[in-house]
């Protein structure tokens, strides 16, 4: 079976990472392989592309999409937090640039059978990487109420969270919860308002997010890679970074402006004493966000906002 993904911004990637003949880029999302095969196109013959993902689909799927170009690529089966030691084990001091794509693949909701989706009855697992312990599973069935509100609150900024908690425990308790289908009903009737009109999103999307996030530790990894990933670029090189949901853009927007800012003083000091210096530069004052012709071509794209910086 194939790999199906449609990378967003791909122009938009190519041109901020300023891909040229010879340059180092680390893609740490490498997925259906769209910006990956860009970037090869300019960087060729003297360059070298990282590729970087922690699943195994994906990883098969890169090195057949990228097989014309096997002299200049490096694949690794891992998960981007790991990014300095992959770089050192490619042999690699520092990259010229870094992409990372933090949206889930068309391919791992329609064809991973992990439960990503609502839609379709299929284990409660959500795990990107098959080989890690946490499941959604044993988040559902095991958690206690209190852990349960947190993350639906915190990852997912459901509003009804403690209604959804509640009847979650009230049904394990007749039956385990296996599948995606019967968590998507149960967390519909705990989300219901009468009166209210039709949802604009469906009351499982954001449960379903929210789980997803817990699973994978995404939010938790992503502040220590952006570190990490300015850390490992070359002076003038330059990290992207594309996000899906609000809680991503909003731990990217401010990390990325804090290392520019560099100083952590109060602002009733007169003279900075903590010493620390700006380490990038920010290149997307705002947040670029897709064409109207590709959120109409492909759908998915319309909640991704793309931030860049440069390191100096």
């Amino acid at each position: 079976m194939s790999y199906e993904h449609t990378s967003v911004m791909p122009k938009e990637v190519i041109n901020y990472l300023n891909c040229t003949n010879g340059k180092i880029i680390a893609d740490c999302t490498i997925g259906g392989a769209g910006h990956s095969k860009l970037i090869c196109e300019k960087i060729i013959s003297k360059g070298l592309l990282i590729g970087i993902d922690q699943d195994p689909d994906a990883i098969k799927n890169a090195y057949n999409a990228l097989s014309d170009y096997k002299d200049n690529i490096k694949i690794f089966y891992d998960n981007f937090k790991n990014l300095p030691s992959i770089l050192s084990e490619a042999g690699v001091d520092k990259a010229d640039g870094i992409i990372a794509d933090l949206g889930i693949s068309f391919n791992q909701i329609e064809y991973g059978g992990r439960g990503f989706s609502f839609q379709k009855e299929e284990p409660l697992d959500m795990r990107m990487n098959p080989k890690t312990f946490l499941t959604a599973e044993k988040i559902i069935n095991a958690f206690e109420e209190k852990k349960l509100i947190s993350i639906f609150k915190d990852y997912g900024e459901e509003p009804r969270a403690r209604f959804i908690a509640k009847r979650i425990i009230e049904e394990r308790k007749k039956e385990k919860i296996t599948s995606s289908v019967r968590l998507a009903k149960i967390v519909e009737k705990a989300a219901y308002r009468k009166k209210k009109g039709r949802y604009k999103i469906h009351p499982a999307t954001k449960v379903f997010m929210a789980l997803r996030i817990a699973v994978n530790n995404e939010l938790g990894i992503l502040e220590k890679f952006i570190e990490d990933g300015v850390d490992s670029l070359a002076s003038k090189g330059r990290i992207c970074i594309i996000s899906f949901h609000s809680l991503e853009d909003r731990i990217v927007k401010h990390k990325i402006k804090a290392m520019a800012k560099g100083c952590i003083c109060p602002a009733d000091f007169v003279k900075c004493v903590c010493g620390k210096k700006p380490k990038i530069k920010i290149i997307t004052k705002k947040a670029i966000i897709p064409s109207d012709e590709e959120v109409r071509l492909n759908r998915k794209a319309r909640s991704a906002k793309l931030r860049v910086a440069e390191k100096i």
